[in-house]
């Protein structure tokens, strides 16, 4: 099973030109299921950049609208337009919900976290993707956040043996308080016996594991030296039989596609163990 994760820069920059090379990007991974942040829909044309996705790449889909977008419109001068979380998958969408995120009123632009559950082959899959605050600041809203999202996977975790897929962009180093917070491998989890593996700890120590930083031309260099901010976190133990063990893990989308950068985050893709066909 091929998951991906990847945060697509809202409607910021040449956003036509880059979803021409973000659509690129994936068709070559030919992932089965990916999580999307800063994914836009313009209420005035009806357009709505995940169901384009889906449709061009043969996925089911759905996707969240964040209801405070406010602060987004303002950076584009564009109040139609709506950023939210969505997720494509190879398998039927069986059910969904949203969680918004807790922050404080003057740093609360409306980020959430999607579940789905996907009917995957052999046992259905418990799929999440989430955008956490971006302030440099805000370690301790980030942990808030993800106390809250830590949550939300329990209550949705059960009922399969698959175990639960977080995706997002976290906007935080793995050595942070919040990921290792989240991880409850290096401290006490937020839900008692609840853990998951950061699944870059598979890949090769030798690939460059950057997502976010100035080596990306949309990337303002003033903001800090970059790092990796971008996650699949794999709820441990695996299933009863090795479904979720990572297999591999590397980064796409990490350079231009005909001249255009996708996005000022790189992807990330790991491939599970599961009971695919």
């Amino acid at each position: 099973m091929r998951v991906v994760t990847w945060n697509l820069w809202w409607r910021f920059g040449p956003w036509a030109e880059r979803q021409k090379a973000i659509v690129a990007v994936l068709r070559e991974l030919r992932p089965d299921v990916v999580g999307l942040q800063e994914v836009w829909a313009d209420r005035g044309s009806g357009e709505n950049l995940a169901a384009w996705l889906a449709g061009e790449l043969g996925l089911h889909w759905t996707w969240a609208a964040s209801n405070a977008p406010e602060r987004w419109q303002r950076r584009i001068g564009d109040p139609t337009v709506d950023i939210g979380n969505a997720v494509l998958s190879r398998w039927p969408v069986l059910e969904q919900d949203v969680l918004r995120l807790p922050a404080p009123a003057d740093l609360d632009d409306g980020r959430l976290a999607l579940y789905t559950r996907l009917a995957a082959p052999g046992h259905p899959l418990p799929f999440f993707t989430t955008h956490l605050a971006s302030p440099l600041h805000a370690s301790a809203v980030r942990r808030e956040q993800v106390t809250a999202l830590a949550e939300f996977v329990a209550a949705h975790r059960d009922g399969t043996a698959f175990p639960p897929v977080v995706t997002g962009d976290f906007n935080a180093s793995p050595d942070s308080d919040e990921v290792r917070l989240f991880g409850g491998l290096r401290t006490a989890p937020v839900v008692p016996g609840q853990v998951f593996f950061d699944a870059w700890e598979y890949a090769d120590p030798a690939a460059p594991a950057t997502t976010w930083g100035p080596a990306n031309p949309y990337v303002h260099p003033g903001l800090g030296p970059g790092g990796r901010i971008d996650y699949i976190h794999v709820g441990g133990p695996a299933g009863p039989a090795g479904e979720g063990t990572v297999l591999g893990v590397r980064r796409a989308g990490d350079g231009p596609v005909d001249g255009v950068w996708p996005s000022d985050h790189a992807a990330v893709v790991a491939d599970l163990a599961s009971r695919h066909p």
